[in-house]
C-alpha cells in the first residue's frame, strides 16, 4: 500500500439495507414513499354532468378547481351530444370504448365532425371552442391535463 491509499471497507457485514433506509429517514426528515395503489373502477364517484344532458364524469385524478395533474373519466351515452365549449387548459383525450365524434367551431356542425374510435387519443388546445357526440353508441374517454381546469359553453 501507498501512503495515500485508503483501505477499502466491506460495510455488507455491519450495515444492512433497513439500516441505510432509517439512516436516510433520521438525516432527511422523509419518510419512504407510499406504496402506489390502483385507483379501482368502482372507487370512481360518477356524476351527472351540469352541461350536457347524457354525460356522467368521476374525477379519478385531481379535481376542477384543484392545481396540478387531472385525470377526468367520462360516460357518453348513445346520441348525446356536448354543445361548443372550451377549457381553459390543453387537455388530452383517450377514447376508451366506443368512439366519440369532435368537430371545431362555436357552431355545432355534424358536417365537421371526425370520428376518435377507441383507442386513438386528441389533443385540444387550450382555449379551443369544440363539441362532442356520440352520434352510434355509448362511449368512454379519459381525458388528462393540468388544473385548474373548467368548462366555458360557447355564447349561442
Amino acid at each position: 500500500k501507498t501512503a495515500y491509499e485508503i483501505p477499502k471497507r466491506d460495510w455488507s457485514s455491519d450495515v444492512c439495507s433497513s439500516d441505510l433506509a432509517v439512516m436516510a429517514t433520521a438525516m432527511t426528515g422523509r419518510q419512504e414513499p407510499a406504496v402506489p395503489r390502483p385507483v379501482l373502477p368502482g372507487e370512481m364517484k360518477w356524476a351527472d354532468s351540469p352541461v350536457a344532458k347524457g354525460f356522467r364524469a368521476a374525477w379519478v385524478l385531481g379535481g376542477e378547481k384543484a392545481k396540478g395533474p387531472y385525470i377526468l373519466r367520462v360516460r357518453v351515452a348513445k346520441g348525446s351530444r356536448l354543445e361548443p365549449h372550451s377549457h381553459p387548459d390543453e387537455r388530452q383525450t383517450t377514447v376508451l370504448s366506443g368512439s366519440i365524434r369532435v368537430g371545431f367551431g362555436d357552431r355545432f356542425d355534424e358536417g365537421r365532425m371526425v370520428e376518435i374510435p377507441a383507442g386513438a387519443v386528441l389533443v385540444v388546445p387550450a382555449g379551443t371552442t369544440h363539441f362532442v357526440w356520440a352520434r352510434d353508441g355509448d362511449a368512454e374517454y379519459q381525458e388528462t391535463g393540468v388544473g385548474p381546469t373548467g368548462t366555458v359553453l360557447a355564447p349561442r
